[in-house]
């Protein structure tokens, strides 16, 4: 069996408060629905954590308009740290995540109500669609981008993430792992002009080449129709040396700390990264259990050193209220669950205070 990669299943950031976060992230984008929530210790996770377990708090939320969810991540055994530099645009690392929207107007509206700074008006973007820039509370950047392709018709502006913005030293071997390891085999834009739309992002003035990434064939796997289609962009420093966000940090501290992809086949994905010579640097082995939740999950480091996740879902809450959960081991791998399946998770909502 060939690994199936059904989507981004989330993006993961690195807060100081998280439930803070999440009521910020319910509020602003609607990611209203707890896949899990656990306090426990990080203890799979050495190489990014100093060479020691370290003790957190992770809420996993979706979005089911369409789209990846959050992982919104608190250490608790120590104080989480923001980069000891000024992050611009070009560093190497996580730096813009991508959030899709129905209507651009009244997601520009909305999102100067609950408090985000505003980045950018609203334009075409490299990939041809309508987008702008924001900022959260947290100084993180979101690219919000309006688009077609929806999982339900539900209420709200939003869906969930659809991509990233990654800082690489070498666009065209960058290229060839994102195509080769991730799917993204369709370049949908391409360009090395300075845009203005990017004058209020920090290091938007410096020069750069970008190249938007998506693929051209729909995604398979369980959530596939729910995570729907995504692109990555992958920007390049011209005119000076990048450095990597996460520089003398931890994995888990303040930001963009990794983009997962939900798969299915984690034996064949290890030998794929293998082969083209990214082992995996982080593995469960086996299954994780976070109680509402488990599967097998594993790291590999971009060319760069960012860190991509793959998680290979093994149990999901449909409702908890009743104890539906639903076991995925016994499905076929490249087949999405039922829509009114997935659409059942809408039971667990949280409600805004």
């Amino acid at each position: 069996m060939k690994p199936y990669i059904s989507g981004i299943q989330q993006i993961g950031i690195g807060v100081s408060d998280v439930h803070q976060a999440w009521d910020w992230y319910n509020r602003a984008f609607g990611m209203d629905v707890p896949v899990f929530e656990e306090a426990a210790t990080a203890g799979l996770m050495l190489p990014y954590t100093g060479g020691k377990p370290q003790d957190r708090h992770a809420i996993l939320a979706l979005n089911l308009r369409g789209g990846g969810g959050f992982e919104i991540w608190q250490y608790t055994s120590r104080t989480p740290e923001k980069a000891k530099f000024n992050v611009v645009a070009g560093d190497l690392g996580i730096f813009i995540a991508k959030i899709k929207t129905s209507n651009i107007k009244k997601a520009f509206s909305h999102l100067i109500e609950c408090g985000a700074v505003l980045l950018s008006e609203a334009k075409t973007s490299l990939n041809g669609m309508p987008h702008f820039y924001v900022k959260d509370p947290y100084d993180n950047i979101f690219e919000i981008i309006e688009q077609k392709d929806w999982f339900s018709s539900g209420p709200g502006l939003f869906g969930g993430c659809c991509g990233a913005v990654i800082g690489v030293t070498d666009i065209e071997k960058s290229k060839l792992f994102y195509k080769t390891i991730l799917g993204y085999d369709t370049i949908k834009g391409e360009t090395e002009v300075v845009d203005d739309e990017w004058k209020n992002i920090p290091g938007g003035d410096k020069k750069f080449k970008r190249v938007v990434l998506t693929h051209e064939v729909a995604r398979k796997g369980p959530f596939s129709e729910l995570l729907g289609y995504s692109s990555v962009e992958l920007i390049q420093a011209l005119d000076y040396e990048p450095t990597k966000i996460f520089k003398d940090r931890y994995w888990g501290d303040l930001g963009y700390i990794h983009l997962c992809f939900d798969i299915q086949g984690m034996d064949e994905m290890r030998q794929l990264c293998t082969q083209m010579g990214y082992p995996f640097t982080v593995d469960s082995s086996n299954s994780f259990d976070m109680g509402e939740a488990a599967g097998h999950f594993s790291y590999i480091e971009d060319p760069d050193g960012s860190l991509i996740e793959f998680v290979e879902t093994h149990k999901i809450p449909i409702i908890k209220k009743v104890g539906w959960y639903l076991n995925l081991k016994t499905r076929q791998p490249d087949r999405s669950l039922p829509r009114w399946m997935l659409k059942a998770l809408r039971f667990s909502r949280r409600k805004l205070a």
